[in-house]
């Protein structure tokens, strides 16, 4: 990153005394580390000045201004300009921090699938003695987003058998959180009862099956979990990964490959990899399957059945004679039901509409976007420009 000069201006008004426009002029060196494979790139941003800086202010003491005092202007100036670069002259740096370094330098190192089996017995919410039960899932006090199941209606011993996976980088400290909810078409959905299963607890490569008491809390002292909540069974098996599974996804991780040979000389390959949607929610059916339309052609995804979380990773190639600067990408997810007679067979679960001016720029382009006309939904769409 290029050097430039730059301002620091500072406003401080105590009781007595006044500090005014307090200006900072340097040189800064700039640094972005460490470098991690997650947005937005690096976990902390060093800041250091190249030279001694140039310091003007203003002092005033009871409306007085001090600095018309023969010499003390210029040593009050010369002992700030010392104190900063004592701070901050490199190698000296301010450091600030953007993401935990230790956290964004942890390698994946396996897959958590998730089953989520039945509820037994869940406590009734609704006035005429039925609740609308779903799971939330998600890795306790990671910023990831959660995972949710389909709603069943009316129903005190739900069957879900819905299958989650999670990407898995510190099995010896993170943990599952499950948390069952009475759905509600208007208002908050009630929480109904949690548990947590720690990752240590896990056998690599060995599914195991567990029945959760649902609680209030979390607290082991709080009375409130005497109360019956139910109980949730789910399944969970940890799977690692193999060393030359993880150095190959380090070396795959930077390649961009080439458009195959006929390609035309000004144009290139469009790649559109979906790879997975969350938080998909139908008013009828959630059955999902992604189209994609592009200079009048149409594809699809396969269809998941009963799947808010789908995953597809299926891969879509447009040869193209010149690049799709000017050109967008219409995505839509829709969901669709096999059963004869259903009024609503198939219904749409968002869209949208992506420019591709950026792909063509910087040649891959991997993000989740927002779906329009959904209250949660996201898809997460990979783009390459291969030439």
């Amino acid at each position: 990153m290029s050097s430039r000069a730059y301002n620091m201006y500072i406003c401080l008004f105590p009781s007595h005394e006044q500090v005014l426009d307090l200006q900072v002029f340097g040189i800064p060196r700039i640094t972005l580390k460490p470098l991690v494979g997650i947005f937005p790139c690096f976990a902390s941003i060093f800041v250091s000045l190249m030279n001694k800086p140039h310091v003007d202010f203003g002092l005033k003491l009871l409306g007085v201004d001090l600095m018309a005092i023969p010499g003390l202007y210029r040593f009050v100036q010369e002992l700030i300009k010392d104190q900063v670069a004592n701070m901050y002259l490199w190698p000296q740096a301010l450091e600030v921090q953007i993401m935990d370094p230790e956290q964004a330098l942890k390698r994946p190192l396996g897959i958590l699938d998730v089953t989520v089996v039945k509820a037994v017995k869940l406590q009734r919410k609704d006035l005429l003695g039925k609740s609308d039960p779903y799971v939330k899932l998600n890795l306790r006090e990671e910023k990831v987003a959660f995972k949710k199941t389909t709603v069943k209606r009316s129903n005190l011993n739900p069957e879900w058998n819905e299958e989650f996976s999670f990407v898995i980088k510190d099995p010896a400290t993170q943990v599952l959180e499950l948390r069952v909810y009475d759905w509600d078409q208007v208002g908050t959905h009630e929480e109904m009862g949690l548990n947590v299963v720690p990752l240590k607890d896990l056998t690599p490569d060995e599914p195991k099956i567990l029945t959760l008491v649902l609680l209030k809390t979390l607290n082991p002292n709080d009375p409130q979990n005497d109360k019956p909540r139910g109980q949730l069974v789910i399944e969970l098996v940890y799977k690692p990964f193999k060393e030359d599974e993880m150095l190959d996804d380090i070396d795959d991780s930077g390649k961009m490959e080439k458009a195959p040979e006929g390609t035309p000389a000004g144009g290139g390959l469009l790649v559109i990899i979906v790879h997975e949607a969350q938080d998909l929610e139908g008013k009828y059916h959630t059955n999902p399957h992604v189209r994609l339309l592009f200079k009048g052609e149409e594809r699809k995804t396969k269809r998941i059945k009963k799947n808010r979380d789908p995953r597809w990773d299926e891969e879509f190639q447009f040869r193209l004679e010149e690049p799709p600067t000017n050109d967008r990408l219409h995505v839509e997810v829709y969901s669709t039901s096999s059963r004869i007679g259903l009024l609503h067979s198939k219904e749409s679960l968002g869209h949208v509409s992506i420019n591709l001016v950026d792909v063509v720029h910087n040649r891959r382009v991997n993000e989740k976007y927002q779906l329009i006309d959904s209250r949660n939904g996201r898809v997460q769409i990979e783009l390459q420009w291969r030439t």
